[in-house]
């Protein structure tokens, strides 16, 4: 076992697999990263407001790096990694418990638009006016952030003023009233990461969801190299939605240790 100390060895250990070298964060101060054999093991401090430890590799060794990992850091850290490799980890450890599933999505190139479409979220009849184009909000526009969020996604991650939520792009009607937000939030040197994503009731149904990822999308791609997600798979609306953008889907879980 062997503690890396670079992102260019993580990069080089783990095959420069995004959700890895996302959960690295640049090698910033406070995460640390081992290898064994084919494993990788990345303990990353609130990374999109956990304290994720990622995974990648054989489950036996993968299984000997979380041990070492949780002595090392502490007992919040949560292993993530592919949905089997967690699953068979969690088999192979007793002491950690599966704590969930979810989907880690990416791309390094959007599709092509296909005309509007539906907002991640529920349907709905939409809304009189005419909308705007995506662009990136002042920071005054904080409030109406916080509010769109917590009327229309109150379980967001990212919220404005949150240490490293970066900046929020928003869609506004003809009167200049919010519509739809996303957020650049937790990205990484080489990975970035959209987050935040809310679209208001009444304006669902007119693809401003869409609209508004794919700003964030391409402006992440544009400074990163590629853009990554995270949604949770009963979401299947918002799944579509990223599906059309060209993000590829990757089926992931999450454990830990008993609270």
């Amino acid at each position: 076992m062997r503690e890396l100390v670079s992102e260019a060895e993580v990069v080089a250990a783990s095959g420069d697999d995004d959700l890895v070298v996302w959960a690295a964060q640049g090698m910033r101060s406070g995460v640390r990263a081992w290898a064994c054999g084919d494993a990788v093991a990345v303990a990353s401090p609130e990374a999109s407001r956990r304290d994720r430890l990622v995974v990648r590799g054989t489950a036996s060794q993968v299984v000997a790096l979380v041990r070492h990992a949780l002595a090392e850091c502490g007992p919040s850290y949560r292993p993530l990694g592919d949905a089997q490799l967690i699953e068979r980890v969690v088999e192979a450890a007793p002491e950690l418990e599966l704590a969930g599933h979810f989907s880690w999505m990416g791309t390094e190139k959007l599709a092509p638009p296909r005309g509007e479409a539906t907002s991640p979220g529920m349907t709905g009849t939409g809304v009189t006016g005419l909308e705007g184009a995506a662009s990136w909000l002042a920071d005054s526009a904080a409030p109406e952030v916080a509010a769109l969020l917590a009327a229309a996604n109150p379980g967001s991650y990212a919220v404005p003023g949150l240490p490293r939520v970066r900046r929020w792009a928003g869609v506004r009607d003809g009167s200049g009233g919010l519509l739809a937000v996303a957020a650049d939030a937790w990205s990484a040197p080489t990975v970035g990461l959209l987050a935040g994503v809310a679209t208001a009731a009444p304006a669902r149904g007119r693809g401003l969801g869409e609209r508004v990822c794919r700003f964030v999308a391409s402006a992440l791609i544009a400074e990163h190299g590629r853009a990554a997600l995270m949604v949770d798979d009963w979401n299947r609306a918002a799944v579509g939605v990223y599906e059309r953008l060209g993000f590829a889907r990757r089926r992931v879980a999450a454990a830990g240790l008993p609270a």
